[in-house]
């Protein structure tokens, strides 16, 4: 009995870890609630419409093509972080509104940023 209690205290250990991480992140957490409501999850084809949104996306995405330079890469990182804490405040509030597409629509941005963020990473790593 012993070595089923401990299979199963890891089991539920791992389920809250999971749970936690999933709630932790805001776009994780957005993708969760659209899931409970039943609605698909958001791709990022959810915001081509919105050409300004994916003019700025390649305008970022040009600069992280750039040879690395510091000073744009933390410009860059600075740029994310609030286009994040943006986008996750229009994503509450559709959420409180209740307005599950349109959350849908934010979540689809945000995506973008969280793949700028990967490739910010990715290109702040030394080589």
């Amino acid at each position: 009995r012993l070595q089923k209690e401990q299979y199963y205290s890891e089991q539920h250990s791992s389920l809250i870890n999971k749970a936690y991480q999933t709630l932790l992140n805001p776009l994780s957490r957005g993708l969760y609630l659209l899931e409970l409501s039943g609605v698909e999850p958001a791709q990022e084809t959810d915001c081509d419409a919105d050409s300004a949104f994916l003019m700025e996306i390649m305008e970022i995405n040009e600069k992280l093509a750039e040879p690395k330079n510091e000073a744009i890469l933390e410009e860059i990182e600075t740029l994310i972080k609030v286009k994040q804490e943006e986008l996750t405040r229009e994503v509450t509030a559709a959420f409180e509104r209740d307005d599950l597409q349109e959350a849908k629509k934010f979540l689809a941005k945000m995506k973008y940023f969280a793949n700028l963020e990967d490739k910010l990473k990715a290109k702040k790593i030394p080589s």
